[in-house]
């Protein structure tokens, strides 16, 4: 009875030897290492997806708290001429963008027409 349990053991030893051992060796081939590879890679890309989600979600929070507007510029309490920039040549600069825009639309417009 002794030895029957000892042989069993001793099989049972050297099965999982060598089990670990071919798992061993086929990391170490190109394929083994091409899909630890690919692992990596796939858990570096979840990292980063989980750290852009902790970002988008906690920077909200973190411009109100600061008081920020969603541009990323402070709000400035009051008005003053000390250092304030005039919004007249934004103002100009949009105004100037409309007509663009507006005219690139009627040209499309036209062009669309002559084609129908």
């Amino acid at each position: 009875m002794r030895r029957g349990l000892w042989f069993f053991a001793g099989a049972g030893a050297g099965i999982y030897a060598v089990v670990r051992g071919r798992r061993a060796a086929e990391a170490f081939t190109a394929d083994g290492l091409k899909d630890r590879l690919k692992g990596l890679e796939v858990g570096a890309r979840m990292f980063r997806d989980e750290v852009a989600q902790g970002k988008a979600e906690r920077e909200p929070e973190l411009r109100e708290r600061l008081g920020l507007v969603p541009h990323g510029r402070p709000e400035l309490a009051g008005s003053g001429a000390g250092g304030m920039v005039s919004t007249s040549s934004t103002t100009e600069d949009s105004s100037t963008t409309e007509d663009s825009s507006t005219t690139e639309d009627s040209s499309t417009t036209d062009q669309e027409e002559g084609s129908t």
